[in-house]
């Protein structure tokens, strides 16, 4: 059975979404000296760097990168961070992801992170599809796609051209 591969973002448009998210969490943290980007393991830490790549470039807002590690199969596992909790602590800390779709990842991280007080806690996805099993939201997304539970978004963000397609 071939596959069809239907590119939904190139490599031009992933660029212009990511530098669009690093303005919105900018927007959204003009009064912040310090904000956490975290980034869950892999494309989303992949992810995370890219956006404060950009932060860096538009804001003078020190943008510390932390790795998320989620078992994506067994999300209730121990979450593991590359900072400690401490150097998140009352401060705004964004959780970044590649793909939102049923949102168990996400929501397993956005729970990790509410054992400490956060000044500020936002999400932020590349693509957003429509399939929750979970009330999470991406509060900041580069594209939302209504498709069928048998489809698959691939993020390639490893190698360049970067690419986003469904299958």
């Amino acid at each position: 059975m071939a596959l069809n591969k239907n590119t939904i973002l190139s490599h031009s448009e992933i660029e212009h979404k990511i530098r669009r998210i690093a303005y919105q969490i900018y927007e959204s943290n003009v009064n912040e000296s310090e904000i956490v980007i975290a980034g869950i393991d892999s494309n989303g830490y992949v992810l995370a760097k890219k956006i404060k790549h950009q932060l860096d470039k538009i804001s003078e807002i020190n943008s510390i990168l932390c790795k998320v590690t989620i078992d994506k199969k067994t999300p209730t596992n121990p979450i593991k961070t590359s900072i400690k909790s401490e150097d998140y602590t009352n401060k705004s800390l964004v959780l970044i992801d590649d793909v939102l779709n049923s949102g168990s990842t996400l929501i397993y991280g956005i729970k990790h992170f509410l054992d400490v007080p956060l000044k500020q806690f936002k999400t932020a996805v590349l693509v957003n599809r429509n399939h929750k099993k979970y009330p999470v939201k991406a509060d900041f997304k580069g594209i939302s796609l209504s498709t069928s539970l048998f489809e698959h978004v691939h993020v390639n963000l490893s190698k360049q051209p970067y690419e986003a397609f469904l299958d």
